[in-house]
């Protein structure tokens, strides 16, 4: 009896413990869908700031804590964290204790606020998107980027505006998880799902209401 060749399965998304239910709902929900909300954004910008060094799982377990610990990312009061703040964060076993990083947000915040002088974070970063990119139709995770040459641009903007902690690799990672990019490989059912999502979605101007 000849022999039939059984077709190949294209791979999904193989991210190290994606079999944990937490990372697995963040794959399937979260990760590559478009964002456009300011406090999302800067939320998603301190935490890869955070993860710097770390896996994303770490820090996604401990994202409640964090919320609690940084006043659910509200800005304007991280901004005005003394001393007695950053003891209090350096004490929080719920968070990432890095004083360098605790420092780097509340410096985030205020550099935050500042570039709200001029227009929204989301209109600032969204800016250099010219659309929602579908990705480079990657079929396995060995073949992703660290970095490119976007996020460097983008990196080096941040960082003129007074941004800490956001290099290339950084910045990459959160052009990932804010939709950006679509890097859900080929045989992953959210690369369709989040392309979906991107040709949909509204980039965000200066003056949206959405992006405050």
């Amino acid at each position: 009896m000849k022999s039939v060749a059984l077709k190949e399965q294209p791979e999904g998304c193989t991210w190290p413990g994606l079999n944990d239910p937490l990372y697995t709902r963040y794959h399937d929900e979260e990760w590559g869908v478009p964002k456009g909300d300011d406090r999302d954004l800067f939320e998603k910008l301190v935490l890869e700031g955070f993860q710097a060094g770390l896996s994303w799982l770490t820090i996604l377990r401990k994202r409640d804590n964090f919320r609690r610990a940084f006043h659910n990312f509200d800005a304007a009061k991280i901004a005005r964290y003394t001393q007695k703040d950053i003891d209090r964060l350096m004490a929080d076993a719920g968070i990432v204790r890095n004083r360098l990083k605790i420092e780097a947000t509340i410096d985030n915040a205020k550099a935050y606020l500042e570039l709200r002088k001029k227009t929204t974070l989301a209109a600032f970063l969204w800016s250099f998107i010219e659309k929602p990119s579908a990705g480079a139709a990657y079929t396995t995770m060995k073949q992703l980027p660290a970095e490119t040459e976007l996020s460097k641009r983008i990196s080096k903007a941040l960082k003129k505006e007074g941004f800490r902690f956001v290099g290339p690799t950084t910045m990459y990672a959160f052009m990932q998880a804010s939709g950006m990019v679509n890097d859900h490989v080929i045989g992953c059912p959210r690369h369709a799902a989040c392309a979906k999502l991107q040709r949909a979605f509204k980039r965000p101007q200066a003056g949206d209401a959405s992006a405050s």
